[in-house]
């Protein structure tokens, strides 16, 4: 799964992400967030009615187009294996695809010495920024705009610290995955082949990040231990 992420980029280093390049960016005094919890509102990329990229911001927990209420079912994290099928996420994969940008994302495992929960940031080296494949939607009744991130089995260097991981993508396949045209088993199986988490390192981190409360600097500081 994927229940905690980070993105300290600044407003320019979002769309330099996806190459867009607007002639004047809006202006944005958005801060690091270094503990973005579900329910959240986060910044996501994907094609507008006219086919370009473009950047925008809603709930992490994807409320459907055709819900009445707000879903009280965990919405945060859509599987690979049933996304084409469950009746939440079954549309937005098909034409309501997204990218979702982090630097870093948390996990838990449990401790021996005290039974508490330990938590861990996974990054990329160098804690450099990435995205998840993510899938968005729009409520009309409730007027909200939401997504989700796409979770997979996890890789082998990293399953001893969880056995799910939220798929993050190579840039190359940005634009692949955004294209509608691609479909069912081939989309999930671009989807997999295109993942770049074998490249992710990860480390201990101190337990204030357990509460989703919690969002200083130093949820990024290393604790010496390992697995």
């Amino acid at each position: 799964m994927c229940g905690r992420f980070t993105n300290t980029m600044t407003w320019a280093e979002i769309p330099a992400l996806y190459n867009i390049h607007a002639e004047t960016p809006p202006p944005s005094n958005m801060p690091p967030r270094y503990n973005i919890a579900p329910t959240q509102s986060v910044y996501f990329a994907h094609k507008d009615k006219a086919g370009a990229l473009e950047i925008d911001y809603g709930r992490w927990w994807l409320v459907p187009f055709f819900a009445k209420e707000l879903p009280k079912a965990a919405m945060f994290n859509a599987r690979i294996e049933t996304v084409d099928t469950s009746g939440a996420f079954r549309e937005p994969f098909k034409s309501k695809r997204c990218l979702i940008p982090a630097d870093g994302y948390f996990e838990w495992t449990t401790s021996e010495e005290d039974g508490k929960k330990d938590p861990w940031l996974l990054q990329l080296p160098e804690g450099k920024p990435f995205s998840f494949a993510g899938l968005w939607a729009h409520n009309d009744k409730l007027g909200i705009t939401s997504c989700t991130i796409i979770t997979a089995p996890a890789v082998d260097h990293i399953a001893h610290i969880h056995t799910r991981m939220p798929v993050m993508l190579d840039p190359s396949a940005y634009e692949t995955w955004l294209d509608a045209s691609v479909q069912g088993a081939e989309a999930k199986a671009f989807l997999v082949e295109n993942q770049i988490d074998s490249q992710l390192e990860f480390y201990r981190v101190g337990r204030e990040v357990n509460s989703s409360r919690y969002d200083g600097s130093d949820t990024k500081k290393p604790i010496l231990n390992s697995l």
